[in-house]
């Protein structure tokens, strides 16, 4: 049986760009290997962020469950290659590769998804040795849930009404656990958002598939 983790909208009102929260951070790091070239974006939407990375010179390729906002990218961006497809299924036969991505990317993806390791242990066999596996997503941790708590605002940071809302809630100490218990290497670590530590409102964390893989 198919799984389905949220319903998805036709992105015929764009999702609230990521660019301030991560662009900068994320491309420092794609760039400073000095070999990296063909990028994957998981959950591309309409294709905004991936535009943005596009623009500093990588070659992107994007998929996402939605139809309607794979229409849109491939509608507003046609220098970029865009495919329908799940994060649960091979990363490269949406685009009839048989060589790996040099790094894939997922902006505010992972915590709509009911299997996060299935989507880790798909990047793992779709990256070359040394490639980079770059996530983020909404930053938790003590500090800032106890500040939303006496603030009474725990309803509207882990409201269920939402549909297609988050359904994991992901501190630094498990982001990193699951990458690395499916085999990546942790390389850096990113709060983002809000200038006081712990109280971010987003994290990046960067990865790296072992080169003896």
């Amino acid at each position: 049986m198919e799984r389905v983790d949220h319903i998805y909208h036709d992105y015929t009102q764009p999702d609230p760009p990521h660019q301030p929260l991560y662009l900068e951070t994320m491309v420092q790091h794609l760039r400073a290997p000095g070999h990296i070239k063909a990028v994957l974006d998981i959950g591309c939407g309409d294709g905004n962020f991936t535009q943005s990375l596009s623009e500093a010179g990588f070659a992107l390729h994007g998929i996402d469950p939605s139809a309607g906002g794979v229409a849109r990218a491939k509608e507003r961006y046609p220098g970029i290659q865009f495919a329908e497809s799940s994060a649960y299924e091979n990363l490269l036969t949406p685009f009839g590769r048989t060589e790996p991505f040099d790094a894939i990317v997922t902006i505010e993806v992972i915590e709509h998804l009911y299997s996060p390791r299935t989507l880790c242990r798909r990047v793992f066999e779709a990256l070359k040795p040394g490639g980079l596996f770059i996530v983020t997503t909404p930053y938790w941790g003590y500090l800032k849930n106890v500040g939303l708590a006496l603030t009474n605002r725990i309803d509207r940071a882990l409201t269920v009404l939402w549909e297609g809302g988050h359904i994991k809630h992901f501190s630094a100490q498990t982001l990193r656990r699951l990458g690395e218990e499916q085999g990546f290497e942790f390389v850096a670590f990113h709060g983002s958002g809000r200038p006081i530590p712990y109280l971010w409102k987003g994290m990046l964390m960067v990865f790296r598939k072992p080169t003896g893989s």
